[in-house]
């Protein structure tokens, strides 16, 4: 584990905190997020997320440097796949464009501190349990045969546990309200749809984290750099995810690149475990080779697409 001086977790708390803030203020009227919007958000995020690892490079060095890079571009790369999701999730409720943003930014938040008990817990089984990387590596390598078998996911938004358990907790009405996630109606509070989307998409979340955090233990057994890197990756997610609205189904080979990766990381898995149990002469892959090996797979798999779009 990397000694990790307190005003550093102090530094990252205030920077989510004040980023979510300044996030939640500049969209506090429900509008429409068009594509230059977007971008510029796309671009401040992940200038934020670079800028941390900078200073992670130079206050933790090289190698805790090199696998925030890693894990931030692998969960960002993962994440993909929850726009898809997402598009889904908006489709079936019929979430009106202007109010996106808003259930993402709350889908987010709750995304940060699953995340951040799953990857704790990670870390902690991982250390004491050195087999359970083997368990993980299947996990992955059996993803990236459905992937490349071309094996969709089947989520029904509307039948999500999340979702059901909601609906027996407090009534959900039909209409919305605005922007509003709850109403009072003849003396009782009932929810609105968006409350609904928000649930949705928090097990959609879930369902994700089952590739997601074996990948990123692959990379890092550290916990500041494992949550970090997913809590900066998961920050810009809503500005990729309008960056990117309409333009999910033009990358075609993309998908099946991230089955690639899974497949490289479930490798670097079962070496970890087996450098470790077995034999120490056993070799690892290092960080900075699967930092480039995801970069030319990503590179490769969206040329491939944009070169070759689906007729």
């Amino acid at each position: 584990m990397l000694d990790v001086p307190w005003w550093l977790w102090g530094a990252f708390a205030a920077t989510v905190i004040v980023s979510l803030v300044i996030d939640l203020l500049a969209h506090r009227t429900a509008h429409v997020i068009g594509f230059k919007e977007a971008a510029l958000w796309s671009g401040v995020w992940v200038s934020l997320a670079l800028a941390f690892g900078a200073v992670v490079l130079l206050v933790l060095g090289p190698r805790a440097g090199t696998e925030y890079a890693t894990a931030w571009l692998l969960e960002k790369s993962l994440s993909v796949d929850n726009l898809f999701v997402f598009a889904l999730i908006f489709a079936y409720f019929k979430v009106p464009r202007a109010y996106q943003h808003r259930v993402l930014f709350f889908g987010v938040f709750g995304a940060l501190v699953f995340r951040g008990i799953f990857l704790s817990l990670g870390v902690a089984v991982v250390g004491r349990f050195t087999a359970v990387l083997f368990v993980f590596a299947a996990i992955l390598f059996y993803s990236t045969y459905k992937i490349l078998r071309g094996e969709e996911e089947t989520f029904d938004p509307g039948r999500s546990f999340a979702v059901r358990l909601l609906r027996r907790a407090i009534p959900v009405r039909d209409d919305y309200a605005g922007a509003k996630f709850t109403v009072r109606e003849a003396g009782r509070r009932v929810g609105t749809p968006l409350l609904a989307v928000v649930a949705a998409i928090e097990a959609a979340d879930l369902v994700f984290a089952v590739d997601s955090v074996p990948a990123v233990l692959a990379v890092s057994d550290d916990t500041f750099v494992v949550y970090t890197s997913n809590a900066f990756a998961i920050l810009g997610l809503r500005a990729l995810y309008f960056l990117l609205a309409g333009l999910l189904d033009r990358f075609r080979y993309l998908s099946r690149g991230l089955g690639v990766i899974l497949a490289l990381i479930g490798v670097k898995l079962i070496l970890q475990a087996s450098h470790k149990m077995i034999d120490e002469s056993i070799p690892e892959i290092p960080s900075l080779l699967s930092l480039a090996v995801i970069v030319v797979v990503l590179t490769v798999s969206v040329v491939a697409s944009l070169r070759h779009p689906q007729k």
